[in-house]
């Protein structure tokens, strides 16, 4: 795996996350997640499987069948896309970085096992699980070279992302299609495992390198100047986690509260709407719609706190539809329509702290019920220790029912761990680049709770 990490770590992080899907998708039998070694090899293997048994209480673990993706893996050459030998999903997922969906492995051009053998392979879903690679290569200066396809062409030349696993999944027959719900579930988790994985990366990092400053102080302060420094800098992107895993939490709590309203499509209807009305009035070349297009699509998937989400909808939505009404402009109906769509989307922020539907939820008592709809609903600016302490706290309540609690908790556990350990690290970098700086160094890392002497 590109990621470097304990390999006792890396089984443990992959079976939590078929243990999650495993657990919250009914319709789902047997998981496996597979690591993607590092370029160019970029061997395949898989890391571990897991099946519930029939009552859905027992998982048992291992890699019992035979497969070219068990031990030692599968090399990029041998599973790529081909002329003259089977398509495989592997290949897709890692290629292309998008996933690949079994809906129908009588027609499924991918099955490797149905072109060989004519055998059917069952309904399953394989999902990427990607890492940026800014994130991934901090301070490393340059990405490694990455492997050629087919055609001569190396893969991920103009991607953000690179492929550091695939999760693969399983259902029963005829209950998994393209784009469902459990498909997006998938994706979602699998952004979890990216991140989790990355977490585990940057702190072994901050390991490693605390241990070599130790050596002598001109390597130290070489290594500070130029490695942890830019790890550090990194603290916002743990921060930028935090928020993403504070806005699936909103996303969960919005899911259970909306349950029974008839405003849980408002944001979905508003966009469809919006959308709708661009169509008739526009081209497909026009640029400005193209773009309102693809940034109202976005924000489907954003759950960001109210007050943050009313501007985000206003500079980037309704800024632009005040542009192209400018230049395109249309009937008095029309435009209401358009007002409508942009408030119903304003509006759709606040549902899940709406007086009226809260007065529909009755399993928490009402002072911990605006407790924690202003703690989730709260807009911070930095890492909130206390913040976060309250917010696992809630999240270790059974009472809240989210879909993904547990989960949310331990991610949001490990997330403040890796901020602690980071602001510890920025602390005895300082000191150490202060004393080396001020020529009084001696070489040794000063313990920076206890006073120089």
């Amino acid at each position: 795996m590109a990621i470097k990490i304990d390999s006792g770590l890396l089984e443990q992080a992959c079976k939590e996350i078929i243990e999650t899907i495993l657990f919250c998708l009914p319709n789902a039998y047997k998981g496996t997640v597979y690591r993607i070694g590092k370029p160019p090899k970029m061997i395949a293997k898989r890391i571990t499987s897991g099946m519930i048994d029939e009552e859905r209480k027992i998982i048992s673990w291992g890699l019992p069948e035979r497969s070219e993706y068990n031990p030692p893996g599968k090399n990029f050459v041998d599973y790529r896309d081909q002329p003259g030998r089977p398509s495989e999903a592997m290949a897709w997922c890692v290629e292309k970085q998008k996933s690949w969906t079994a809906e129908d492995p009588k027609n499924d051009t991918r099955s490797v096992r149905l072109q060989v053998e004519g055998l059917l392979e069952d309904f399953h879903h394989m999902e990427p699980v990607l890492v940026r690679k800014d994130d991934l290569y901090v301070g490393n200066g340059s990405n490694p070279e990455y492997p050629k396809n087919s055609k001569g062409a190396f893969i991920w030349k103009d991607c953000d992302y690179v492929v550091v696993g695939v999760i693969k999944i399983h259902f029963q027959p005829n209950t998994i299609k393209k784009g469902s719900p459990e498909t997006r579930v998938i994706k979602r988790l699998s952004r979890s495992l990216g991140t989790e994985l990355l977490s585990y990366q940057l702190r072994q990092h901050s390991l490693d390198a605390m241990s070599q400053l130790a050596k002598d102080k001109l390597q130290s302060c070489n290594i500070l100047a130029d490695s942890l420094r830019n790890a550090i800098t990194k603290s916002g992107l743990i921060f930028s986690l935090i928020k993403l895993e504070l806005g699936f939490v909103r996303e969960q709590w919005e899911q259970v509260l909306l349950r029974q309203s008839d405003q849980k499509e408002m944001k979905r209807e508003a966009v469809l709407a919006l959308n709708s009305v661009l169509k008739n009035m526009t081209q497909q070349t026009d640029e400005l719609a193209v773009s309102l297009v693809g940034i109202q699509n976005k924000f489907l998937y954003l759950s960001l706190p109210p007050e943050q989400g009313k501007n985000w909808v206003c500079m980037q939505i309704e800024d632009k539809w005040d542009e192209l009404l400018h230049r395109k402009p249309v009937g008095e109906e029309q435009t209401k329509e358009i007002r409508r769509g942009i408030d119903q989307l304003k509006r759709s922020l606040y549902l899940g702290r709406d007086p009226e539907i809260l007065a529909t939820y009755s399993e928490l008592s009402e002072s911990l019920k605006k407790e924690w709809v202003d703690l989730i609903y709260s807009d911070t600016d930095q890492v909130d220790f206390q913040f976060l302490d309250r917010l696992i706290q809630f999240l270790g309540d059974s009472s809240l029912n989210l879909p993904y609690q547990e989960k949310s908790r331990k991610g949001l556990i490990r997330l403040k761990a890796l901020a602690e350990t980071m602001g510890q690290l920025e602390q005895s970098t300082n000191v150490v680049l202060t004393q080396v700086l001020n020529g009084n160094g001696n070489g040794m890392i000063p313990n920076p709770d206890k006073p120089a002497m």
